[in-house]
């Protein structure tokens, strides 16, 4: 059994959870260690008890270096008594500056490096972002494998601006389902009359969207409403609860768990929203988010905006509602015509794909687990078994997202 030594940088993170299980649903042993950042206890992974390494927050990155540096410095110690990994996971920039001294606590263990998102001071051309590209840099320098989810962030920063040279496995944020074999997408009806809902779920962190839904529903006066549930990154927002209370047409739903909840709260919405601005004009632009699967898995069309990644993997498969812009008028003017038939005929085409683009199952955590596995092999063996993966090849083994 392969022993996976899983560096993250928030313990409270759904996605940590899903990693962790779809991993163990491939064959790994996992030990689980990182911070803590807010309570969210449906983030807690059933049978392992993680080793925390600090407390850190949103929005403060001062404060994280800071707590990053305080656990480099007792890690040899807090690792006593775990067992060797013959793995370790590093999930974002701070824990992979970790993942090299616990690698030499254990005598050189493999690195892979998991970077989901590109953090926008890494765009930076200051001399702040050259020193954080440098530092990248220094500390992929002994990873063996980037696993990343969207081709465009490969396109746009790991190939032009990145330092970090290893090779590339896309891991897409598709749905966990490691029980059952459904193919069929689920069958949906609506009440006569109902309002349309659209469903906003997972990191709620961007103002703009929230703004553009307000500004949306109130011109549709009741035809729309906005559904949201998750965790929203109270720092992005001055009033977060109060923007929502004064919202006739929006209403937040709380936490979930995912995936045991997805089909129940997808089920109660008409349409997915799949736009994100909190880094407008770069990550935005490049990520494939959570919820486009999700909302896809179970019979609910994405938005999505043109021009971004997201659009572009909804046109490869004839799906969802694409807008020109960000502006409520254009969300209103989309949608004005919008009936039972019109929805129909838009879903008829996600219903032809069935689930499968959507989902990871029990096989696809297996081929994952064996991708870490083969960084235990002499360097030369491991990439004649595993050459670089190209932007077109299939789910989970290659897809640098």
């Amino acid at each position: 059994m392969l022993r996976v030594l899983y560096l993250v940088h928030d313990l409270s993170d759904p996605a940590v959870r899903r990693r962790v299980l779809m991993l163990a649903a491939g064959g790994a042993e996992v030990t689980l260690a990182g911070f803590r950042r807010g309570e969210n206890r449906l983030a807690d992974i059933e049978g392992i008890t993680p080793l925390e390494l600090g407390t850190t927050a949103d929005a403060r990155f001062a404060q994280r270096l800071l707590a990053v540096a305080g656990a480099a410095a007792g890690l040899a110690r807090r690792l006593t008594g775990i067992a060797r990994p013959d793995v370790i996971l590093a999930r974002n920039l701070e824990m992979l500056a970790l993942a090299g001294r616990a690698s030499t606590r254990f005598g050189g263990v493999p690195i892979a490096y998991e970077c989901l998102d590109v953090h926008r001071l890494l765009l930076k051309d200051s001399l702040a972002g050259k020193a954080l590209r440098a530092a990248e840099s220094r500390f992929a320098r002994n990873a063996g494998l980037l696993v990343t989810s969207s081709p465009a962030f490969v396109e746009q920063y790991f190939r032009p601006l990145s330092g970090v040279r290893a090779p590339v496995h896309l891991l897409e944020n598709r749905v966990l389902e490691l029980d059952g074999d459904e193919t069929d997408l689920p069958v949906r009806s609506r009440p006569a009359g109902a309002p349309w809902r659209i469903g906003w779920f997972g990191a709620i962190r961007c103002r703009k969207s929230l703004d553009l839904l307000a500004a949306f529903t109130r011109r549709m006066e009741g035809r729309f409403e906005v559904v949201l549930r998750g965790r929203p990154v109270r720092s992005e927002f001055a009033d977060f609860d109060g923007l929502v209370a004064r919202e006739p047409f929006l209403r937040f739903e709380g936490a979930y768990r995912n995936p045991e909840d997805l089909a129940a709260i997808y089920g109660e919405v008409d349409f997915a929203w799949a736009m994100d601005f909190f880094e407008e004009g770069q990550n935005s632009l490049w990520l494939l988010p959570n919820r486009l699967y999700e909302g896809c898995r179970h019979g609910v069309l994405p938005i999505v905006l043109e021009g971004t990644e997201t659009a572009r993997l909804a046109a490869r498969y004839g799906i969802g509602v694409a807008l020109a812009d960000a502006r409520p008028e254009t969300l209103a003017e989309r949608f004005a015509a919008l009936d039972a038939a019109a929805y129909q005929a838009l879903r008829a085409n996600l219903t032809r794909h069935g689930t499968r683009p959507w989902v990871l199952n029990r096989a696809d955590c297996a081929a994952f687990v064996q991708r870490l596995a083969a960084l235990r092999q002499p360097a030369g063996q491991a990439a004649a078994a595993h050459p670089v993966p190209s932007l077109v090849a299939n789910k989970v083994d290659c897809h640098d997202r």
